[in-house]
């Protein structure tokens, strides 16, 4: 920039001194040479703006035709003038810095100079003259000197750009090969022809009007489709199919230059559906633009963000010097501060998935695949960000055909409901069962819960397959209810669950489907369910309650900040996890913990629940410890309905049956 800045001015200082400036004047035609500068100055200050194949935008000035005109019919002095004239004041219109302003228009100048010197010397006609009359013979020489113009301005602006990018030249020329050469042969053609007719005076050459406002306007239509094909219509970033073509170009040149990347990092945001299901669509979408709004703002100075449709989006790191992982990072923690729409804070979340190039792919498709399964990964795990690992292919690809198989499971006879015995520990008696779900695949068997419960949350089948599970236990509680069994029923709920508002309907018609007082059920759900997004778990939970159905905490202990939801929120019971209760008898730290937990509890008036009770010794330390309930293997397994039938059975029998007193027999 500083060497052809030097040389530009130079050239327009050489000029200056060397022009003949008043034979120029002398013979110089004022009227169409100002129609011609101000044409010029126009062209510069509105140039077309076009849409490149990589989806950036670029502007072509027209101010090359009457700039060419300007050189048989004023003379290179003026030209050159008329030129740097135009190129200051569009930079100071865009307020663009020194420096570039002094390259914009020495670059020009130099372009000019370029011209002048094809012309003069194609022409056979000074260099430094007057003006003169156009004849056919001088229009081949002029239309050469036109393309040394906008060759000569094409290569500079080119060395410019591939120095600043670190690129090669051949591809930064490349870029916006076709569209110059489209556009700069219209452009010239209409030099010619100013050139032609401006002896014939500005009427003559404002004929050449319409032709210009009509390439602006063409070019401006094909820049609106263009734009909207390589973007997207909601939040303006590239979309999936530039978002190919990145992948596609900064593959190629990190392969060229031996280097590592790109990076890609895949985004979906979590439980999105909640949002536009509860709130809407409208806002939903204004989500998305802040959200992307955000992303923009956060990516690396090099980097390209893009919607890839729905809740997903994409941002690709070129620089291979970047740490993927850690721009991943940055881009979550701009999503921390809430979205506020209105009078609405919203805390949206989002996970992500990192493949980086050429380790997790070499080319884009790949890279996309491998980011996708990395992203599947951290929505699984409930880690925020994922970098792809081989070994998640293949889970990723066995956990898809068993969500396949669980959709069709929803619709078959392969789920059904077990139900596991809560007793109370002093007199032994069921008061309560907890239903649980348990899938026969006919191929693999019997299904852990830990395998499928899983997919279904993150799926969206946790609802289906929570509504069949709470309307089967219900029907069976129904029939023992019916039978004088008063035993409570607890129900699992997923985190997606306290994020639906539509839960307290959904339940409240259930329990009216089969007759079942709504204190018969009890909801549990656990301490992070209630923690990812605690104001509306609150609302919810809140809901649910004013229905009369009771809810316990599930897994206590295990999740964070637990005496602050315990103080904040209405609940009816507490679960201890099993994991501080089947130890008791060995560890006195667990022993001190679920002592301690059992005292609070019912200090608050809150029912106590103990799983994992393997074995009487846990019994009887329990029973120590005041009114608790029992639940474990010890004291029954989860069995069919039959089975909790049978159990109920026999407690009744053994209520009614009395004991028999000893009696004194004679002889």
């Amino acid at each position: 920039m500083a060497v052809v800045s030097l040389l530009g001015f130079a050239g327009i200082g050489f000029v200056i001194v060397a022009s003949p400036w008043r034979e120029t004047l002398d013979a110089l035609a004022i009227l169409p040479v100002i129609f011609l500068a101000v044409a010029a100055i126009t062209g510069e200050v509105k140039p077309i703006r076009l849409i490149g194949g990589d989806g950036d935008g670029r502007t072509l000035s027209t101010s090359a035709p009457f700039i060419l005109a300007l050189l048989p019919f004023a003379s290179v002095g003026i030209a050159v003038l008329v030129q740097a004239t135009a190129s200051l004041i569009d930079d100071a219109l865009h307020r663009r810095e020194l420096r570039k302003s002094l390259f914009n228009t020495a670059q020009y100048a130099l372009s000019v100079l370029a011209a002048g010197v094809v012309f003069s010397w194609l022409a056979g006609v000074p260099f430094f003259r007057g003006p003169m009359s156009m004849e056919p013979e001088h229009l081949g020489p002029l239309l050469a000197a036109g393309a040394a113009m906008i060759l000569v301005n094409w290569l500079l602006v080119a060395v410019a750009i591939s120095l600043s990018v670190a690129q090669p030249l051949w591809r930064v020329l490349r870029a916006d090969a076709r569209d110059v050469f489209v556009t700069n042969v219209v452009l010239l053609s209409i030099g010619g022809v100013a050139a032609e007719i401006a002896a014939d005076g500005v009427g003559a050459l404002t004929m050449l009007v319409a032709p210009v406002i009509a390439a602006h306007l063409f070019a401006a239509a094909a820049a609106r489709h263009a734009h909207a094909a390589a973007h997207d219509s909601l939040t303006g970033l590239r979309n999936r199919g530039q978002l190919y073509d990145e992948l596609a170009r900064t593959l190629s040149a990190a392969h060229s230059s031996r280097a590592a990347g790109p990076g890609l990092v895949l985004f979906d945001l979590d439980h999105f559906k909640d949002f536009n299901d509860t709130l809407g669509h409208p806002v939903g979408d204004e989500i998305l633009r802040q959200v992307a709004d955000r992303l923009s703002g956060a990516a690396p100075d090099d980097a390209s963000v893009h919607r890839l449709g729905g809740d997903e989006f994409a941002v690709v790191i070129r620089d291979p010097s970047q740490d993927v992982r850690e721009a991943a990072q940055a881009l979550l923690a701009a999503l921390d501060t809430p979205v506020r729409i209105g009078n609405l804070e919203l805390l949206v979340r989002a996970s992500a998935g990192v493949a980086i190039a050429p380790d997790h792919g070499a080319d884009g498709e790949t890279l996309m695949k491998n980011a996708d399964i990395a992203l599947y990964h951290a929505k699984l795990e409930r880690d925020r960000i994922s970098t792809y690992a081989p070994e998640f292919d293949i889970n990723t690809v066995e956990r898809l055909r068993l969500l396949a198989d669980l959709r069709t499971a929803l619709d078959s006879d392969q789920l059904h409901v077990v139900y596991q015995p809560q007793v109370d520990l002093h007199d032994l008696h069921t008061v309560g069962v907890e239903a649980l779900v348990r899938w026969e695949h006919p191929e693999r068997g019997l299904v852990p819960p830990d395998e499928f419960i899983p997919l279904a949350e993150n799926s969206g089948l946790i609802f289906p397959l929570t509504a069949l599970v709470l309307d089967t236990a219900l029907e069976e509680l129904a029939r023992w209810r019916a039978a004088g069994d008063e035993i409570r029923l607890a129900v699992n709920l997923s985190a997606r669950h306290l994020s639906d508002s539509a839960l307290p309907s959904q339940v409240a018609a259930a329990l009216a489907r089969h007759d079942v007082p709504s204190s018969a059920l009890v909801l549990e759900v656990t301490e992070t369910g209630i923690l990812s997004d605690p104001a509306r778990a609150d609302l919810v939970i809140r809901e649910v309650r004013e229905l009369g159905v009771e809810i316990a905490i599930d897994d206590y202990g295990t999740g964070n900040a637990s005496l602050s939801y315990l103080k904040r929120l209405e609940i009816d019971e507490l679960k201890v996890d099993r994991s501080f209760v089947s130890s008791i008898g060995d560890d006195r730290h667990d022993l001190i913990i679920v002592r301690s937990t059992v005292a609070l509890a019912l200090a608050l008036g809150l029912r106590v629940v103990a799983e994992g009770i393997e074995d009487d010794a846990t019994v009887e330390t329990l029973r120590g410890l005041g009114r608790v309930i029992g639940q474990g293997y010890h004291l029954g397994r989860p069995g069919a309905p039959e089975e909790i039938s049978a159990r109920l059975a026999r407690e009744r029998t053994a209520e009614t049956t009395p004991t028999p007193t000893p009696t004194t027999r004679s002889t």
